[in-house]
């Protein structure tokens, strides 16, 4: 929940002045509903893609305060993050609902960022394996292979985002290798080394490179680095190398 209107196109306005995405990168903003429709409008010139932060299962009704991925896609948004840490822990979205918005949005055809990870109290009990792999199963496991084509993971460690902390480039590469091997165990290899596996907790310019240096580590979901154009283009400069 960041950004008026006038900061968001002030935002994207400097971002396309600053980055070259061009066959290197691909480069996801995500701004808040009420900015969608124009950050669409400034990115269309641009290999810039715009996705919103969530949706809703149902394509219509008596939903106060949601919005649809009809809607969205009215807008010429086709891309969807789904189950962010802070909906699972603010807004109570548990697998069951996050199933039905992924079913939802493999119907429409659109691209689902789905979001993963454990909290720290879990990491401590060692059991931070056992929560990925029933957040995957629980929500995207009835899916079928040809889903995967459109679906992103982000692996989310809830204790490294917003606090300063960051697992290390050799604990978010521990978990991007297992979050693959559970896809390949039920979808085969193919669509575990073509599914893109991102990291989102608290990258910065100064750690990018090292992260996104490691083989299952395929970009970021950044969150507060994002909101400042000069952080944002130096962790996209870091995921080219």
């Amino acid at each position: 929940m960041h950004k008026t209107l006038l900061e968001t196109q002030n935002l994207i306005k400097e971002l396309l002045g600053q980055v070259d995405t061009e066959n290197k990168v691909s480069v996801i903003i995500a701004p808040t509903f009420v900015n969608l429709s124009t950050a669409v409008d400034l990115t269309k010139k641009s290999d810039i893609t715009v996705a919103a932060q969530n949706m809703h299962f149902e394509n219509s009704g008596a939903y106060t305060g949601e919005i649809s991925a009809e809607m969205l896609q009215s807008i010429d948004v086709d891309t969807v993050i789904l189950g962010h840490s802070e909906r699972r822990a603010y807004f109570c979205e548990d697998d069951e609902i996050l199933k039905l918005k992924a079913i939802q949005a493999y119907k429409k055809s659109m691209t689902n960022i789905f979001c993963v990870g454990e909290k720290l109290a879990e990491r401590k009990e060692n059991k931070h394996f056992d929560i990925v792999e029933k957040q995957l199963k629980n929500a995207l496991f009835t899916l079928p292979a040809e889903a995967f084509e459109k679906i992103v993971i982000a692996y989310e460690p809830v204790w490294a985002i917003g606090t300063g902390e960051t697992a290390s480039p050799e604990q978010a590469q521990e978990m991007h290798q297992f979050i693959r091997k559970v896809i390949e165990t039920q979808y085969g290899k193919t669509v575990a080394e073509n599914i893109r596996i991102l990291y989102g907790g608290s990258v910065k310019p100064g750690n990018a490179k090292e992260i996104f240096s490691k083989p299952d580590v395929d970009g970021g979901l950044i969150g507060g680095a994002a909101l400042n154009t000069k952080d944002f283009n130096a962790i996209i400069e870091a995921g080219k190398s």
